[in-house]
């Protein structure tokens, strides 16, 4: 007759008492309407608030269950727990869980639950997680554990596809992981043994090096597929593609042309799949700015976003992170260069940000606090970078409109910039220029983007 168990917190979990932390070692607060940018600079070099964030992070670690048993499309739990029933493994060597390849006969989860809904899967149960709950791994044993942080959604493919908590709650993990990086700490490596495939039909140096080393320095192995190793759609369907990178990889990332080629992979991945870069959207690089702008403005609610150019995928992440996050955002373009007109109409629907497409630079960047430029021919337009550079004139950002914004507005570009072309080199070397830190926050956001996913 099987065996029965029921343990709550297992994999070896250490709960942290977070009351026991004292107040001055805790992280600064990222609620967008109360963090100070003193705080937030503090957060990079004061050893209180690394320390602190180490705990918080080794706990979120321990506590967590195994990533790659949460991999199901329809993984989208109510509540905060997961029940799994486990059958022995004994018919083919399995490299055990304390990496270093000794054979190992143990459990295999066959049925995961959420709520009342079984899946079927199969992942060997870690082996520091049998050590730690000796004697319920009889055939049909139920094991039980509860997530430290709900995965939620499985990917990463529109910032509006998550709510305002959410986003703030990754930026605030964004800002604990980056201190901790900062400080020379390499012992987080939540994802030891894991590995990426990084998709890229659209080459990117700082896509490539920010994810690759990001996901490096937290211990796991990320592989390059550039237009010469996949060719989604030509050589191989997207379909295909995803259902063999997901047997090989814990996770996906992919930067292509084509946004329907991101949702494709998506619908067909059993694994996380996080948008590098479409055509229509870039969700990462928004979530890199919004890091940045609450480091050095403090908030990120309430503020005067100018976009100055083309009504490109930038544009339409910032449009749709107005959709949940409040903001007065300004799209200054020319005339029939406007962003895409149902996601203008998506995000003033929400009424919760007041949104402009003027096309009068001069006056759009009055009262900014932050004014943001790209390229005005995009990859893939550089047939039309004369004619744009025509229909573009008086839209670049110069020092005379960065008077006109006022002394305390930052400037930012998602980079690669075209210096002299719609920024000035002035602007990008100015005291008030934050492209760089901007460029840097890739990889720390994405690396809390990633953590999300995994749920850890």
């Amino acid at each position: 007759m099987a065996a029965t168990a029921m343990v709550s917190g297992a994999c070896s979990v250490r709960r942290v008492d977070r009351s026991s932390i004292p107040a001055a070692a805790a992280a600064p607060s990222l609620s967008s309407s109360s963090s100070s940018s003193s705080s937030w600079r503090l957060l990079g070099r004061s050893n209180l608030h690394v320390a602190a964030a180490r705990r918080r992070l080794a706990c979120r670690a321990s506590a967590a269950p195994s990533p790659s048993v949460l991999h199901s499309s329809e993984a989208k739990c109510s509540e905060n727990a997961w029940s799994l029933i486990w059958s022995p493994q004994s018919s083919s060597q399995i490299l055990g869980g304390d990496g270093h390849g000794e054979p190992d006969y143990g459990p295999r989860v066959v049925k995961m639950k959420s709520g009342n809904k079984y899946r079927s899967c199969s992942r060997l149960l870690p082996l520091s997680a049998r050590q730690s709950v000796p004697g319920i791994w009889a055939p049909g044993a139920t094991f039980e554990f509860r997530q430290s942080t709900k995965t939620g959604l499985k990917d990463f493919l529109h910032i509006s596809d998550f709510d305002k908590d959410t986003i703030m709650k990754i930026l605030h993990h964004a800002a604990e992981v980056k201190a901790l990086l900062k400080s020379g700490d390499r012992s987080f490596q939540p994802f030891k043994g894991k590995t990426m495939s990084m998709i890229f039909t659209k080459p990117s140096m700082r896509t490539r090096v920010s994810f690759e080393t990001g996901f490096s320095l937290l211990g796991g192995h990320a592989i390059y597929l550039g237009p010469d190793d996949i060719q989604m759609g030509k050589r191989e369907e997207t379909r295909d593609v995803a259902r063999v990178l997901s047997r090989y990889n814990d996770i996906i990332m992919a930067r292509v042309f084509a946004h329907q080629d991101i949702l494709d992979l998506a619908k067909y991945a059993s694994v996380p799949v996080v948008n590098g870069l479409t055509d229509y959207n870039h969700p990462c690089q928004i979530m890199a700015d919004a890091l940045t702008i609450i480091e050095h403005i403090g908030k990120l609610e309430g503020l005067k976003i100018v976009y100055v150019g083309d009504g490109n995928n930038i544009v339409h992440s910032w449009l749709l992170l107005a959709s949940i996050i409040p903001l007065h955002f300004v799209c200054a373009c020319p005339e029939g260069f406007e962003p895409d007109k149902d996601t203008v109409e998506r995000a003033r629907s929400t009424g919760v940000s007041k949104i402009e497409i003027i096309h009068d630079p001069a006056v759009a960047v009055k009262g900014a606090d932050v004014v943001y430029s790209d390229v005005w021919a995009s990859m893939g337009q550089k047939e039309e970078a004369a004619y744009r550079k025509e229909k573009f004139q008086g839209f670049q950002i110069n020092e005379a409109l960065m008077e006109l914004a006022g002394p305390k507005a930052y400037f930012m570009h998602c980079l690669p910039a075209e210096r002299g072309v719609e920024v000035t080199d002035g602007v990008i070397e100015a005291p008030n220029s934050i492209v760089f830190p901007q460029a840097e926050n890739r990889m720390h956001a994405q690396n809390a983007i990633m953590l999300h996913l995994f749920g850890l």
